[in-house]
């Protein structure tokens, strides 16, 4: 029987995906659905993707499936094949890239987890089949024309800041489940307006809307398949963008472009920039936005000390972060106003 994990070294496979000259397409889909097993059902998934040389991140609960993966563009069809043999998610719709180079994962994951969205919700009676009404891209776009339209911002900060629709509100919190209550607090007033939720590939906002409903609101839309499927949409439809800016992802790419806008600034110098990118030095790691000149100015890191660390020996730096749990950092707007910019001297 096939090994249901990898046994390669994490930075060997990636080396390995970066000379790859076969096209892949990367996707992502979910489903809230009842899993029985969460743990055969991830180890049934897991001996029939590695087998079509699927790369990505799967998480797998009782509530359903969230995945995003790249698949060699020549086992696609067997993809679907597979996945639409599986009968809550048969004809399920997938979310196609839309700014695609093919090098967003290089190794396959799939991990059981107790919710596929970790929101905090401890209400038994909480049910995720009561949510919002779907809206595609044109009666998303029509919705924000009108003055009763509420349009609410489901995803991070970080991911806020380089692209959201036009008049999105944002929820400055690094969780979701932080998130939730939030968003609950700022509509209070606004019970008769429409509401409308957005995500990145919409599972959050599905989530938010029943969560919305659940919560006493009545008139709750949730955008269908997120900013992925909007992008997609817009542009096979020939219809204006309200997306303004660049969609973060959550993999190698960082980031899908969808208008040629740049609304964020470097966390650097200041100057106009979209292009998150994570510290050089392994032991910081920190996420945060970073133009070209600084790039080349701060050898991809976030401070001169960084910095200094990265030109060491690598034996000198592995001891220096021995022990460091370097966790999921970001970079915070917010907590940065209690510091000086990233670089500068304190």
């Amino acid at each position: 029987m096939a090994a249901l994990y990898n046994r390669i070294n994490n930075e060997e496979l990636k080396q390995l995906m970066l000379q790859e000259t076969e096209p892949r397409t990367t996707l992502s889909f979910y489903n809230y659905f009842h899993i029985d097993d969460p743990k055969a059902f991830r180890d049934y998934l897991y001996k029939h993707l590695d087998e079509l040389s699927v790369f990505g991140r799967i998480f797998v609960a009782h509530e359903g499936i969230n995945a995003q993966i790249s698949v060699p563009s020549n086992n696609f069809e067997a993809f679907k094949t597979f996945l639409y043999s599986i009968e809550p998610l048969n004809g399920l719709r997938l979310n196609i890239a839309v700014d695609d180079d093919g090098k967003s994962f290089w190794v396959l994951k799939i991990k059981v987890r107790e919710k596929i969205v970790a929101d905090g919700i401890a209400d038994p009676n909480f049910n995720m089949n009561t949510k919002g009404k779907y809206v595609n891209a044109k009666e998303m776009n029509q919705l924000l024309e009108s003055p009763d339209t509420v349009v609410i911002d489901m995803r991070n900060h970080y991911e806020y800041e380089v692209g959201h629709f036009d008049r999105a509100l944002e929820i400055p919190s690094d969780t979701f489940r932080e998130q939730l209550p939030m968003a609950v607090d700022m509509m209070k007033g606004n019970e008769d307006k429409n509401i409308i939720m957005y995500c990145t590939g919409g599972i959050r906002c599905e989530k938010a809307s029943a969560y919305m409903l659940h919560k006493g609101f009545k008139n709750v839309f949730h955008l269908e398949g997120g900013i992925i499927n909007y992008a997609q949409q817009i542009k096979k439809e020939g219809i204006e963008s309200k997306f303004i800016g660049k969609n973060f992802v959550f993999d190698n790419r960082l980031g899908e472009r969808i208008t040629e806008d740049v609304i964020a600034k470097c966390h650097q110098c200041g100057k106009p920039a979209d292009t998150h990118t994570n510290c050089a030095n392994d032991g910081c790691h920190l996420l945060f936005i970073q133009c070209s000149d600084c790039a080349k100015a701060y050898d991809g890191c976030c401070t001169v000390e960084c910095q200094t660390i990265v030109q060491m020996p690598y034996e000198e730096q592995k001891k220096l972060r021995a022990g460091i749990d370097k966790g999921n950092q970001v970079f915070n707007k917010a907590k940065a106003r209690l510091r000086p910019r990233l670089g500068e001297e304190a």
